[in-house]
């Protein structure tokens, strides 16, 4: 079997996490009896301040014959936040109607956590976020700019389809873990849109009798991240709190450099797409000290996604028994003065 993946390296430490991961890919494939072959886009920030566009106007017609899309980063210094967004990332999540963002948060064997008291596997949750509407539906706009009485208007779009099918899945995601799930609102300040999450909730819970149904407002589920992140299992949220939400849990779990994430359309009509979330750090491009292993644990989620079950647990494993080991390589997000091809090669030959 061989499979088609869209490779967009992106900006700052992107292209090197993804080329640095690119041979623990291969390697996993051809120990599993299949191929992954990659075809690479140099779309993102130096494209749009060369072309004022990240990607070309056919972008998504490019991208939808793929079987996955990995993602390294995007973000640069010199480009507002907002145009990343708007133009690359949300067009392809929306494009492609990849509707559900899957989050994990495993402290793991080996990383410390900066709440005391944990140990691997204490915690351990994994986050539903509502990926294509809710808070970051392009609806408004602003008017009279530059007079006194300036006004932006920014909307927030909740349909019935996509909160039903985001809940659903994490209802799903539920009965195969510890039968759990928390739902995340601000309904008290927000009468119509978290309202509606939560009836959304209540009625798709009674399909679901064996799963525990927990509600919290997203400021206490803030804080109880903090508290007691011992306690969640499968977290569900609206587009904007589960992007702050899971940056929490990244955090907690030791280093914003182990986290993965998956952009999945759950009808599997079009590619879903595979991202670390650290996002491009500036700060370090160049120095061949970014961690890979956000990017590894991306792909394993991207061939498990795939089909390719056992090689994502190969994935997975690789990288989860080197942060157990006290010897192995470690980049300096992780306490250690390895650089990313000693980690790289040490996975290799762990698989």
């Amino acid at each position: 079997m061989a499979y088609e993946i869209a490779s967009i390296p992106g900006d700052g430490i992107g292209p090197e996490v993804v080329d640095a991961a690119r041979p623990v890919f291969e390697d996993v494939a051809e120990r599993h009896g299949f191929e992954l072959s990659f075809t690479r886009y140099d779309w993102g920030t130096e494209r749009h301040l060369e072309h004022g566009s990240m990607m070309p106007d056919d972008g998504l017609e490019e991208l939808e014959g793929y079987d996955a899309i990995l993602l390294g980063a995007v973000g640069h210094p010199d480009v507002p936040d907002h145009v990343t967004l708007n133009n690359l990332l949300l067009p392809i999540r929306k494009g492609f109607d990849q509707s559900i963002c899957k989050r994990p948060a495993v402290l793991l064997d080996g990383v410390e956590s900066p709440l005391e008291g944990y140990d691997g596997g204490d915690i351990d949750f994994v986050v539903y976020r509502e990926n294509t509407e809710g808070e970051y539906a392009d609806m408004g706009g602003q008017e009279h700019p530059g007079h006194d009485h300036e006004v932006a208007i920014q909307s927030a779009v909740f349909t019935r389809t996509g909160t039903e099918r985001i809940v659903r899945a994490a209802f799903d995601a539920a009965t195969e873990r510890e039968g759990h799930l928390t739902s995340i609102t601000k309904s008290n300040a927000q009468a119509h849109s978290m309202v509606f999450w939560d009836q959304i909730v209540e009625e798709v819970s009674e399909e679901y009798p064996e799963v525990t149904v927990e509600r919290l407002l997203v400021d206490a589920a803030s804080m109880d991240f903090i508290r007691r992140p011992e306690e969640f299992d499968v977290v569900v949220a609206s587009n904007l709190f589960g992007d702050i939400l899971t940056d929490i849990g990244a955090i907690i779990t030791g280093s914003m450099g182990l986290a993965p994430s998956a952009n999945i359309d759950p009808t599997r009509t079009s590619p879903s797409m595979f991202e670390p979330v650290h996002g491009s750090a500036p700060d370090i491009v160049g120095d061949g000290v970014a961690n890979p292993l956000a990017t590894v644990l991306s792909g394993a989620m991207m061939v498990d996604h795939l089909g390719e079950e056992d090689a994502g647990e190969a994935l997975w494993n690789a990288a989860t028994d080197q942060l157990a080991d006290a010897d192995a390589p470690r980049t300096p997000d992780l306490g250690g003065s390895s650089g990313t091809e000693d980690v790289v090669e040490d996975l290799r030959s762990r698989l």
